[in-house]
Protein backbone atom coordinates (compact mmCIF):
# COMPACT_ATOMS: atom_id res chain seq x y z
CA UNK A 1 0.00 0.00 0.00
CA UNK A 2 1.14 3.49 -0.45
CA UNK A 3 1.81 5.62 2.72
CA UNK A 4 -0.01 8.43 0.39
CA UNK A 5 -2.74 9.14 -1.68
CA UNK A 6 -0.84 9.61 -4.69
CA UNK A 7 -2.07 10.56 -8.65
CA UNK A 8 -5.89 10.59 -9.57
CA UNK A 9 -8.53 9.31 -7.01
CA UNK A 10 -12.54 10.50 -7.19
CA UNK A 11 -14.26 12.24 -5.12
CA UNK A 12 -17.10 9.44 -5.89
CA UNK A 13 -20.55 10.99 -6.23
CA UNK A 14 -23.43 8.53 -4.38
CA UNK A 15 -26.03 7.00 -6.18
CA UNK A 16 -29.44 6.38 -4.20
CA UNK A 17 -32.02 4.12 -4.88
CA UNK A 18 -36.28 4.80 -5.08
CA UNK A 19 -35.89 4.92 -0.98
CA UNK A 20 -33.23 7.34 -0.88
CA UNK A 21 -30.81 4.41 0.50
CA UNK A 22 -27.25 3.88 -1.10
CA UNK A 23 -27.79 2.10 -4.67
CA UNK A 24 -24.95 -0.33 -3.83
CA UNK A 25 -24.97 -1.57 -7.74
CA UNK A 26 -25.29 1.62 -9.33
CA UNK A 27 -22.09 2.66 -6.68
CA UNK A 28 -20.35 -0.46 -8.13
CA UNK A 29 -20.51 0.04 -11.61
CA UNK A 30 -19.97 3.35 -11.39
CA UNK A 31 -16.73 2.89 -9.89
CA UNK A 32 -15.73 0.43 -12.18
CA UNK A 33 -16.55 2.66 -14.91
CA UNK A 34 -14.00 5.12 -13.42
CA UNK A 35 -11.45 2.27 -12.58
CA UNK A 36 -11.50 1.76 -16.11
CA UNK A 37 -11.12 5.49 -17.26
CA UNK A 38 -7.78 6.34 -16.02
CA UNK A 39 -9.08 6.98 -12.22
CA UNK A 40 -6.21 5.99 -9.83
CA UNK A 41 -8.29 5.65 -6.31
CA UNK A 42 -11.64 6.20 -5.16
CA UNK A 43 -12.60 8.51 -2.29
CA UNK A 44 -15.83 7.65 -1.03
CA UNK A 45 -18.00 10.29 1.49
CA UNK A 46 -16.46 12.94 1.34
CA UNK A 47 -18.14 16.41 0.00
CA UNK A 48 -19.00 15.36 -3.54
CA UNK A 49 -20.39 12.30 -1.64
CA UNK A 50 -22.25 14.38 0.64
CA UNK A 51 -20.37 12.64 3.54
CA UNK A 52 -22.05 14.21 6.16
CA UNK A 53 -25.47 13.05 4.93
CA UNK A 54 -24.76 9.16 5.59
CA UNK A 55 -24.57 7.51 8.63
CA UNK A 56 -21.81 5.32 9.32
CA UNK A 57 -23.36 1.96 8.69
CA UNK A 58 -24.25 3.80 5.58
CA UNK A 59 -20.64 4.27 4.70
CA UNK A 60 -19.49 0.74 5.57
CA UNK A 61 -21.89 -0.91 4.04
CA UNK A 62 -21.10 0.59 0.84
CA UNK A 63 -17.49 -0.37 1.30
CA UNK A 64 -18.08 -3.69 1.98
CA UNK A 65 -19.97 -3.85 -1.53
CA UNK A 66 -17.14 -2.39 -3.36
CA UNK A 67 -15.02 -4.87 -1.67
CA UNK A 68 -17.08 -7.79 -2.16
CA UNK A 69 -17.35 -7.00 -6.04
CA UNK A 70 -13.35 -7.10 -6.50
CA UNK A 71 -12.58 -3.29 -5.79
CA UNK A 72 -9.11 -3.85 -4.06
CA UNK A 73 -9.11 -1.79 -0.68
CA UNK A 74 -5.85 -0.20 -1.32
CA UNK A 75 -7.75 1.73 -3.94
CA UNK A 76 -10.40 3.03 -1.57
CA UNK A 77 -10.56 5.89 1.10
CA UNK A 78 -13.05 6.78 3.03
CA UNK A 79 -14.99 9.83 4.82
CA UNK A 80 -14.84 9.33 8.30
CA UNK A 81 -14.81 13.01 9.65
CA UNK A 82 -17.52 13.39 12.38
CA UNK A 83 -17.83 16.40 14.61
CA UNK A 84 -18.06 13.72 17.70
CA UNK A 85 -14.65 12.37 18.14
CA UNK A 86 -15.78 8.78 19.14
CA UNK A 87 -17.78 9.13 15.93
CA UNK A 88 -15.11 9.56 14.11
CA UNK A 89 -12.63 7.37 15.61
CA UNK A 90 -15.08 4.25 15.73
CA UNK A 91 -15.45 4.87 11.96
CA UNK A 92 -11.97 4.39 11.43
CA UNK A 93 -11.18 1.41 13.53
CA UNK A 94 -14.05 -0.30 11.37
CA UNK A 95 -12.45 0.80 8.21
CA UNK A 96 -9.48 -0.37 9.27
CA UNK A 97 -11.32 -4.02 10.18
CA UNK A 98 -12.25 -3.87 6.52
CA UNK A 99 -8.60 -3.75 5.18
CA UNK A 100 -9.20 -0.14 4.10
CA UNK A 101 -6.29 1.62 5.35
CA UNK A 102 -7.21 5.18 3.53
CA UNK A 103 -9.49 7.57 5.48
CA UNK A 104 -10.37 11.43 4.75
CA UNK A 105 -11.27 13.11 7.70
CA UNK A 106 -12.35 16.29 8.44
CA UNK A 107 -11.31 18.35 11.81
CA UNK A 108 -14.36 18.26 14.30
CA UNK A 109 -16.77 21.22 12.92
CA UNK A 110 -19.56 22.90 14.01
CA UNK A 111 -17.87 24.88 16.60
CA UNK A 112 -15.58 27.43 14.29
CA UNK A 113 -14.17 30.00 16.66
CA UNK A 114 -11.82 27.27 17.89
CA UNK A 115 -7.73 27.43 17.98
CA UNK A 116 -4.78 25.23 16.33
CA UNK A 117 -4.08 24.01 19.54
CA UNK A 118 -7.58 22.69 20.01
CA UNK A 119 -7.89 21.51 16.33
CA UNK A 120 -4.60 19.53 16.86
CA UNK A 121 -5.50 17.94 19.69
CA UNK A 122 -8.44 16.56 18.14
CA UNK A 123 -6.77 15.59 15.32
CA UNK A 124 -4.00 13.88 17.25
CA UNK A 125 -6.98 12.22 19.41
CA UNK A 126 -8.38 10.79 16.36
CA UNK A 127 -4.80 8.95 15.42
CA UNK A 128 -4.46 8.15 19.13
CA UNK A 129 -7.65 6.73 19.16
CA UNK A 130 -8.00 4.67 15.96
CA UNK A 131 -4.69 3.27 17.38
CA UNK A 132 -3.30 1.29 13.96
CA UNK A 133 0.09 1.64 12.28
CA UNK A 134 -1.23 0.37 9.46
CA UNK A 135 -3.81 3.59 9.12
CA UNK A 136 -2.67 6.36 6.56
CA UNK A 137 -4.77 9.73 7.29
CA UNK A 138 -5.72 12.14 5.08
CA UNK A 139 -6.61 15.60 6.81
CA UNK A 140 -9.16 17.14 4.94
CA UNK A 141 -8.75 21.21 4.46
CA UNK A 142 -12.33 22.79 3.06
CA UNK A 143 -12.64 25.01 6.06
CA UNK A 144 -14.88 27.50 3.26
CA UNK A 145 -17.35 24.43 3.85
CA UNK A 146 -16.96 23.07 6.89
CA UNK A 147 -15.89 26.35 8.51
CA UNK A 148 -13.13 24.70 10.30
CA UNK A 149 -9.35 24.30 8.92
CA UNK A 150 -6.39 22.02 8.86
CA UNK A 151 -3.53 24.20 10.20
CA UNK A 152 -0.16 23.75 8.22
CA UNK A 153 1.62 23.90 11.24
CA UNK A 154 -0.37 21.64 13.50
CA UNK A 155 -0.43 18.92 10.20
CA UNK A 156 3.82 19.34 10.35
CA UNK A 157 4.12 18.82 13.87
CA UNK A 158 1.09 15.93 13.62
CA UNK A 159 3.63 14.19 10.69
CA UNK A 160 6.77 14.54 13.19
CA UNK A 161 4.62 12.94 16.12
CA UNK A 162 2.91 10.17 14.37
CA UNK A 163 4.88 9.71 11.23
CA UNK A 164 3.71 7.98 8.07
CA UNK A 165 0.22 7.46 9.84
CA UNK A 166 -0.03 10.92 9.60
CA UNK A 167 0.14 10.68 5.51
CA UNK A 168 -0.90 14.01 4.15
CA UNK A 169 -3.73 16.64 3.42
CA UNK A 170 -6.43 17.16 0.67
CA UNK A 171 -6.44 21.22 0.14
CA UNK A 172 -9.40 22.12 -1.04
CA UNK A 173 -9.25 25.91 -0.95
CA UNK A 174 -8.62 26.37 -4.75
CA UNK A 175 -5.43 28.45 -2.97
CA UNK A 176 -1.96 27.67 -4.35
CA UNK A 177 -0.95 30.27 -0.96
CA UNK A 178 -2.93 27.76 0.88
CA UNK A 179 -1.23 24.63 -0.54
CA UNK A 180 2.30 26.38 -0.86
CA UNK A 181 1.51 26.54 3.08
CA UNK A 182 1.23 22.48 3.60
CA UNK A 183 4.31 21.61 1.36
CA UNK A 184 6.55 24.28 3.78
CA UNK A 185 5.32 23.33 6.73
CA UNK A 186 4.85 19.46 6.32
CA UNK A 187 7.33 18.48 3.21
CA UNK A 188 7.01 14.97 4.45
CA UNK A 189 3.50 14.44 3.64
CA UNK A 190 1.45 13.77 0.63
CA UNK A 191 -0.41 16.72 -0.66
CA UNK A 192 -3.69 16.61 -3.05
CA UNK A 193 -5.65 19.12 -4.55
CA UNK A 194 -9.31 19.30 -5.00
CA UNK A 195 -9.27 21.91 -7.82
CA UNK A 196 -8.54 20.56 -11.12
CA UNK A 197 -6.99 23.38 -12.86
CA UNK A 198 -4.67 23.54 -10.31
CA UNK A 199 -3.36 19.36 -10.52
CA UNK A 200 -0.27 20.58 -12.77
CA UNK A 201 0.73 23.54 -10.90
CA UNK A 202 0.41 21.45 -7.38
CA UNK A 203 2.79 18.68 -9.32
CA UNK A 204 5.50 21.29 -9.67
CA UNK A 205 5.68 21.97 -6.44
CA UNK A 206 5.89 18.86 -4.74
CA UNK A 207 1.87 17.56 -4.49
CA UNK A 208 1.25 14.15 -5.25
CA UNK A 209 -1.97 14.55 -7.19
CA UNK A 210 -5.63 15.01 -6.71
CA UNK A 211 -8.95 14.23 -5.00
CA UNK A 212 -11.39 15.41 -7.13
CA UNK A 213 -15.11 15.37 -8.11
CA UNK A 214 -15.22 16.34 -11.66
CA UNK A 215 -13.76 12.91 -12.84
CA UNK A 216 -16.75 11.71 -11.81
CA UNK A 217 -18.03 13.36 -15.33
CA UNK A 218 -14.87 13.60 -17.32
CA UNK A 219 -11.60 11.32 -16.04
CA UNK A 220 -9.89 11.77 -18.82
CA UNK A 221 -10.11 15.61 -18.78
CA UNK A 222 -9.06 15.01 -15.35
CA UNK A 223 -6.17 12.78 -15.99
CA UNK A 224 -4.53 14.83 -19.00
CA UNK A 225 -4.07 17.93 -15.99
CA UNK A 226 -1.02 15.55 -15.10
CA UNK A 227 1.52 16.50 -17.51
CA UNK A 228 -0.64 16.95 -21.57
CA UNK A 229 -0.26 20.74 -22.68
CA UNK A 230 -3.22 22.52 -23.51
CA UNK A 231 -5.38 20.64 -20.93
CA UNK A 232 -6.21 23.31 -17.91
CA UNK A 233 -8.23 25.51 -20.69
CA UNK A 234 -10.75 22.71 -21.39
CA UNK A 235 -10.35 21.45 -18.00
CA UNK A 236 -11.52 25.37 -16.33
CA UNK A 237 -14.20 25.26 -19.17
CA UNK A 238 -15.66 21.66 -17.66
CA UNK A 239 -15.64 23.54 -14.33
CA UNK A 240 -17.51 26.39 -15.44
CA UNK A 241 -20.33 24.29 -16.26
CA UNK A 242 -20.74 23.40 -12.82
CA UNK A 243 -20.84 27.10 -11.70
CA UNK A 244 -23.72 28.26 -9.94
CA UNK A 245 -25.55 24.80 -8.73
CA UNK A 246 -24.63 22.83 -5.70
CA UNK A 247 -21.95 20.77 -6.79
CA UNK A 248 -22.79 17.32 -5.47
CA UNK A 249 -26.48 17.63 -7.05
CA UNK A 250 -24.85 19.43 -10.77
CA UNK A 251 -22.76 16.18 -10.42
CA UNK A 252 -24.86 13.55 -10.38
CA UNK A 253 -27.28 15.30 -12.96
CA UNK A 254 -24.92 15.57 -15.25
CA UNK A 255 -23.72 11.73 -14.78
CA UNK A 256 -27.99 10.77 -15.32
CA UNK A 257 -27.61 12.59 -18.51
CA UNK A 258 -24.54 10.44 -19.64
CA UNK A 259 -25.64 6.83 -18.70
CA UNK A 260 -29.41 7.50 -19.37
CA UNK A 261 -29.91 6.64 -15.48
CA UNK A 262 -32.66 9.29 -14.03
CA UNK A 263 -32.27 7.74 -10.27
CA UNK A 264 -28.57 9.22 -10.71
CA UNK A 265 -30.06 12.62 -10.01
CA UNK A 266 -31.41 12.10 -6.74
CA UNK A 267 -29.73 13.80 -3.68
CA UNK A 268 -30.06 13.76 -0.04
CA UNK A 269 -32.26 16.37 1.60
CA UNK A 270 -31.17 19.13 2.54
CA UNK A 271 -30.15 19.10 -0.96
CA UNK A 272 -32.28 19.44 -3.33
CA UNK A 273 -32.02 17.69 -7.57
CA UNK A 274 -30.77 19.85 -10.40
CA UNK A 275 -33.33 20.19 -13.39
CA UNK A 276 -32.78 16.76 -16.12
CA UNK A 277 -32.17 19.61 -18.88
CA UNK A 278 -28.47 21.09 -17.01
CA UNK A 279 -27.21 17.96 -16.77
CA UNK A 280 -28.21 17.28 -20.36
CA UNK A 281 -26.49 20.32 -21.17
CA UNK A 282 -23.46 20.04 -19.36
CA UNK A 283 -23.08 15.84 -20.64
CA UNK A 284 -23.20 17.34 -24.09
CA UNK A 285 -20.79 20.18 -23.86
CA UNK A 286 -18.14 17.98 -21.66
CA UNK A 287 -18.24 15.23 -24.52
CA UNK A 288 -17.94 18.02 -26.95
CA UNK A 289 -14.50 19.59 -25.11
CA UNK A 290 -13.28 16.00 -24.92
CA UNK A 291 -13.81 15.15 -28.63
CA UNK A 292 -12.39 18.53 -29.41
CA UNK A 293 -9.38 18.07 -27.09
CA UNK A 294 -8.67 14.21 -28.05
CA UNK A 295 -9.25 14.62 -31.67
CA UNK A 296 -6.08 17.20 -31.65
CA UNK A 297 -3.88 14.09 -31.09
Amino acid sequence: MDDVIRGLWVAVATPLDAAGAVDHAALVKHCHWLLENDCDGLSLFGTTGEGPSFAATEKLAATEALLAAGIPAERIQLGTGCPALPETISLCRKTMALGVRHVLVLPPYYYRDVNEEGLENALAAIVEGTASDEARFTFYHIPQVSGVPVPAKALGRLRARFGVVVAGVKDSTGSMESFRAFRAEAPDCGTVVGLETHIARAGALGGTGSINGMSNVTPKLVRAMFGRDGAEAPMQKACDLMAGYIFPAVVKATIAARTGIASWRAVRPPLRPVDESVGARNAAAIAALEAEFFGRG
